[in-house]
């Protein structure tokens, strides 16, 4: 064996040490920073839900995960989340205000004299209504259903009733999970 090779490491010198340090402590201050970005954009501009029933079948699933934009623009049509009674619930927005919503007896939606176009629903319904129709829908409210017209309980019912704006968290614009089913809302 040679004189100058040894078994032992030789230690570090205590500079790099410091380096290597310094460098990690960058590193995970860099990581807490971009996680709490990540935590500020979903909760207050970006927020993420997972669909929790079946109200907004075909369109959403049990379990898949949707992005909600807070900053978009309601528009009839729109699938939005909202604050009901502590829970977040989805539906779609059927009307907005001074709209006249119809319910026909055989689930078919008119919407001030016209009937409604639906393709993203299964199946028409009349479901859990004590509504008397037809309907005006009220200043700064918002007349939802869900898609699947049989099972939702959505402003049909005096349970849920019209939507106020201030209870609005935002439209649905994305789904990101399960990845297979994942792209844009409509």
């Amino acid at each position: 064996m040679d004189e100058n090779s040894t078994n032992e490491q030789t230690p570090k010198p205590r500079g790099q040490k410091k380096a290597f340090a310094k460098a990690l402590l960058s590193t995970l201050s860099s990581l807490i920073t971009a996680a709490a970005v990540v935590v500020l954009v979903c909760n207050f501009v970006f927020p993420v839900f997972k669909v929790t029933g079946s109200s907004m079948e075909p369109t959403l699933s049990k379990g898949q995960v949707v992005l909600c934009n807070k900053s978009a623009d309601i528009k009839k049509g729109d699938v939005i989340a909202f604050y009901h009674n502590k829970k977040v619930l989805i539906k779609r927005v059927i009307g907005t205000p001074n709209d006249i919503v119809n319910l026909l007896d055989d689930g078919t939606v008119k919407l001030n004299g016209n009937i409604l176009d639906e393709p993203y629903v299964s199946c028409k319904a009349v479901g859990e209504c004590d509504t008397a129709f037809p309907f005006t829908v009220p200043s700064s409210r918002y007349f939802v259903m869900g898609d699947a017209r049989d099972t939702s309980v959505d402003s049909r019912s005096s349970s849920v009733g019209c939507v106020a704006e201030e209870n609005i968290i935002g439209k649905l614009s994305l789904r990101v999970l399960p990845l297979d089913s994942s792209g844009k809302i409509k």
